[in-house]
């Protein structure tokens, strides 16, 4: 038990106490363990005696000498980021050569390229690139036609890019990929009548479409109903030949024509909708008479 005790107090001895130790050792300069992306400054009695901005493990006996044992206890060590930053500004104010007030939202990256300038010539450089680069798109892109403005980013990228690189250099600001990302209109008035406008333009063509499709549809109708028309004229111009010749092939046997025509006759009679009265051949003189007088009376049967 006594073994586990000593044991437990060894391990957490050792390390709180190798903590303390490494604290200690980098508190009196001995090494400095440096970040990737990072950079460090250190300021001694006002002035800048080195910049670490390898990563990895660095002694500063060896670089900064006697000073490194006083740097961390009367100096100054500045850990600056030095990874890419990006920025959008929106909606910057612009006209066009027509007049037109635009609004263009510009992207662009940033990195720092000197950090004792980024430390000491600028108290702002992030924002003083900001107002660089607005200054630089409100300077390069007035005045241009409104079609380039609206086509031609690349460009304008570039204008951009090309006025803003030399100062912000200065800040130790360096400015990297820039980007025209949005041209819009900033007139409310003027964005509701281009509008209106591209609507009654749509509606325009919606409608040249839907007259042209109804011209087609009413040609190619027209068309089959003139080949109808055609068709049934010649087929009712043949009716007649053919059933002429059907009845002169009839016509050569009396019996068969004579028993067609009873039988059309009889169809004929059949279809139509008139009331017969069928009397035997040997039907007395009187019987139609009798007949007529036994039926009742009525408005269609009244003889005057």
């Amino acid at each position: 038990m006594s073994f586990f005790i000593a044991a437990a107090v060894t391990f957490f001895g050792l390390l709180i106490g190798m903590e303390m130790f490494l604290l200690l050792v980098r508190m009196f300069g001995l090494y400095v363990i440096v970040k990737e992306a990072s950079c460090r400054v250190y300021v001694l009695f006002g002035k800048v005696i080195g910049i670490i901005d390898e990563p990895g493990i660095h002694f500063l006996w060896s670089q900064f000498g006697w000073r490194a044992l006083l740097v961390n206890w009367f100096g100054r060590c500045h850990v600056i980021d030095m990874r890419l930053d990006q920025q959008y500004l929106r909606s910057q104010p612009v006209n066009s050569e027509e007049g037109a007030p635009m609004g263009i939202g510009i992207w662009y990256e940033m990195y720092i390229s000197d950090p004792v300038a980024y430390l000491f010539r600028n108290t702002d450089p992030q924002g003083s690139l900001a107002a660089n680069v607005t200054n630089a798109t409100v300077r390069c892109l007035s005045n241009m036609p409104l079609a380039d403005m609206l086509e031609n980013r690349h460009p304008m990228s570039h204008a951009v890019r090309d006025e803003v690189s030399p100062k912000s250099h200065e800040w130790g600001y360096q400015l990297g990929s820039v980007y025209i990302r949005k041209v819009h209109f900033r007139d409310r008035q003027m964005i509701k009548q281009i509008e209106s406008k591209v609507v009654n333009r749509l509606r325009q063509v919606t409608s040249a479409i839907k007259q042209d499709g109804d011209n087609r549809v009413s040609l190619i109708t027209s068309t089959a109903e003139r080949q109808a028309a055609i068709e049934f004229a010649r087929a009712d111009a043949m009716r007649p030949s053919i059933v002429g010749k059907a009845l002169r092939e009839i016509a050569k046997d009396r019996d068969v024509a004579q028993a067609l025509f009873d039988i059309l006759e009889i169809e004929q009679l059949c279809k139509g909708e008139a009331k017969m009265t069928l009397l035997p051949n040997q039907a007395p003189p009187d019987l139609l008479t009798s007949l007529l007088t036994a039926m009742p009376e009525t408005p269609d049967t009244k003889f005057r």
